[in-house]
């Protein structure tokens, strides 16, 4: 029985940390009104947790053997929890984005250790088990992020956002405190490599900051986000040969010698950029277009959530009874591309079934490759190497969301100007069904009362905002195209793994 309470409370650890990451995106406006902020300022609360996130979540595996896992694990709760409250009570936008940073430090633990405890709790033989239950929370936490935030702003106030975390933190860390000991097999923490962690800092927090803010600030037409890109490459770039250089580093890159785990990173980078812009374009598309309230969006989510628990569970049992891993991987992200397939084909009229039904593809895909990936990643490594790995893993994923964002968002912006320039250069007079349609709503105004010259204003008025929601629907559905030819062009990777025939791969994590 203390097992399974474990287990639950370090799943609602990691889902707590997903669903951070996510929330606040549609509070974004209230939290501007409400601090007396720019909405541009304001998006710092976003990327100030992106930024932490990634600078700690590689660092995990180290602190957690130079504090001790126990202790760093609590330590973070209670940190993440004191931050969160801290946020709400902020008073002015700074103060805010300062906690929201903090809070992104407490919240790196709860991800790959929160992995590392769930597996260490099962045997061997059920190790796919694992990965599917916190793969669950993988999957529903940036799902449900958005829905709940805008739920919570909608019938309540933005702090409460914040303030749903204190119950939970300050239960986990209770049970945590009576029932989490140290792992079977401690991890001996070297020197602390300081150089590793300034790189490591500089490097991933000016990358995360240029893809968070590359398209608010016009990307290479502002002059800070051409030193952050340079800052990025250089200090990513010392930090690779420094880590490979140290006897102690702080991140053990060499564990990529693994080619699984080496493919399997960048599979998981990319459905990374599968979870995260699809939760981003999918919100958007319908209530920008579809006029759908949040309520309403968070129901549209809702089916394909729940079949994705039940996916998750299927494909522990499949990999457990030999199916390859391989075979899972490209069959989730098959279902994935024809998601992405039929949303791009959706127009002004879709209604709630017809999304819903096409998010049902979308989760059971995911959910399939989910559990896959963290075996195949894991697969080759030794006992010691594993919560690196896991860690790294866990990184790739983040990122692929912070790539994913910048991209679908930079070329939604680019698409729909593209789309917007090709229709209105058929409106012509040369053009009957322009014409057509321009006297039809001429005609419908001049029929309320309006004056001649009043209803043609308001007629082309009209028409331009028609052209408007066209285009938005159009670039759209390009986005999600490019993101299911993202899937594609990563499947060929696959096939560069080893698998021996017939071998069951049950992810090894109890012995670290």
């Amino acid at each position: 029985m203390k097992r399974k309470i474990l287990i639950i409370t370090v799943i609602a650890a990691a889902v707590m940390e997903l669903i951070d990451i996510s929330i606040v995106n549609v509070a974004l406006s209230h939290m501007s009104g409400n601090l007396g902020a720019t909405l541009e300022d304001t998006s710092w609360v976003i990327t100030a947790y992106a930024i932490a996130n990634v600078i700690i979540i590689p660092m995990t595996s180290f602190l957690a053997a130079k504090l001790g896992r126990r202790n760093y694990y609590i330590g973070s709760i209670i940190a993440f929890t004191f931050c969160s409250f801290m946020c709400g009570q902020a008073t002015n936008i700074w103060m805010l984005v300062a906690f929201r940073f903090l809070q992104g430090m407490g919240g790196g633990a709860l991800l790959s250790v929160s992995q590392a405890i769930v597996f260490e709790l099962f045997p061997k033989e059920k190790q796919n088990i694992a990965s599917a239950l916190f793969g669950v929370g993988v999957f529903i936490g940036p799902t449900i992020g958005p829905t709940l935030g805008g739920y919570i702003t909608e019938y309540y106030s933005w702090p409460w956002i914040f303030y749903i975390n204190i119950p939970i933190g300050i239960t986990v860390a209770s049970i945590c405190y009576v029932l989490l000991g140290e792992p079977k097999i401690k991890q001996v923490a070297g020197k602390i490599d300081w150089i590793g962690i300034f790189l490591l800092a500089i490097g991933v927090s000016s990358l995360q900051t240029v893809l968070e803010r590359g398209e608010t600030e016009d990307w290479f037409e502002t002059g800070y986000i051409v030193w952050l890109t340079v800052t990025a490459i250089v200090g990513i770039g010392l930090f690779i040969w420094w880590e490979l250089k140290v006897k102690e580093p702080v991140v053990n890159l060499r564990v990529l010698k693994s080619k699984n785990l080496s493919i399997a990173a960048i599979l998981t980078f990319v459905a990374g950029l599968g979870i995260f812009s699809s939760v981003f374009l999918t919100p958007v598309f319908a209530q920008r277009l579809l006029n759908f309230s949040p309520t309403e969006t968070g129901l549209l989510l809702l089916p394909g959530a729940v079949l994705a628990i039940g996916g998750l569970i299927i494909s522990a049992r499949l990999l457990q009874r030999g199916l390859s891993p391989i075979v899972m991987i490209v069959t989730g992200m098959f279902l994935f591309m024809l998601f992405s397939w039929q949303m791009s084909r959706m127009n002004l009229f879709a209604g709630a079934t017809d999304i819903s039904t096409s998010l049902i593809f979308r989760g059971l895909g995911l959910a399939i490759v989910t559990v896959p990936l963290t075996t195949l990643a894991v697969s080759a490594l030794q006992p010691k190497d594993i919560p690196q790995g896991a860690a790294l893993n866990n990184m790739m994923r983040q990122l692929g969301g912070s790539f994913g964002i910048a991209i679908v968002n930079t070329y939604l912006h680019d698409r729909n100007a593209v789309h917007r320039s090709d229709l209105v250069s058929n409106i012509t007079s040369d053009n009957p069904l322009a014409v057509s349609r321009l006297n039809s709503y001429t005609n419908y105004f001049m029929s309320k009362g309006f004056t001649s010259f009043d209803a043609h204003t308001k007629a082309i008025g009209t028409l331009d905002n028609v052209i408007t929601r066209q285009s938005n629907l159009l670039s759209f559905s390009d986005a999600y195209l490019l993101v299911g030819i993202i899937f594609l062009f990563a499947l060929p990777l696959l096939l560069l793994s080893k698998q021996k025939k017939g071998a069951k791969m049950a992810v090894v994590l109890s012995d670290h």
